[in-house]
């Protein structure tokens, strides 16, 4: 039910922001185009409660490729009040490789991620530790413009992560995960996000 509110509110809003910016001037990127983003997250269950929040900020070096930096921001909560918080910062690299429309309004695109995240488990219990971790991704997402400067961001797919973690108590540990199946739903993942760009 959240995520029908949720798209009902985002089209109208892009709607209203089209119907107020007839410009039909290129959409896209350029070089020498700076842009802050921010995708959010947000799961309620019936075992667990989560929220996360990413900001960017790019540069794009041409109209292709960005460089950039981001932070990222993240909890959960079950239901036995067990508690995780995370904040990570890292940077990334951007590939635009697909524009669609006269405008360039659709553009497609592949990151490439490499961060740093602190991790805070706080059980129910007591008994609290912090945990840090070293991090790359490759994820695929969409920007669409619905005015020259504004458009909305969706994260697709996240296609190969890989996490190093040095708990506070215990061994290092290193996992690699490939997802290649997430094609079958793309929309599946609750990824969405705005985009400015100046």
């Amino acid at each position: 039910m959240k995520k029908i509110i949720l798209s009902i509110l985002a089209v109208a809003a892009f709607g209203t922001a089209n119907a107020q910016d007839g410009d039909a001037t290129a959409k896209g990127f350029a070089k020498g185009d700076m842009f802050a983003e921010g995708s959010f997250s947000i799961r309620s269950g019936d075992v667990e409660d989560s929220w996360s929040f990413t900001p960017k900020v790019g540069y794009m070096i041409n109209d292709k490729i960005a460089l950039g930096g981001f932070l990222a921001f993240s909890g959960s909560e079950n239901n036995a009040n067990d508690k995780v918080g995370r904040f990570g910062l890292g940077a990334f690299a951007r590939y635009y490789f697909l524009s669609l429309g006269a405008d360039k309004a659709f553009q497609a695109y592949g990151e490439l991620g490499l961060g740093y995240s602190s991790i805070k488990s706080e059980p129910a219990g007591g008994g609290s530790s912090t945990d840090s971790a070293m991090n790359a991704n490759i994820d695929l997402g969409i920007n669409y413009f619905f005015t020259s400067h504004w458009a909305a961001t969706f994260e697709l797919a996240n296609i190969l992560s890989y996490n190093n973690t040095n708990p506070e108590n215990g061994d290092n540990s290193s996992d690699l995960n490939v997802e290649v199946n997430l094609f079958n739903n793309i929309f599946a993942q609750p990824q969405f996000g705005l985009l400015y760009k100046w």
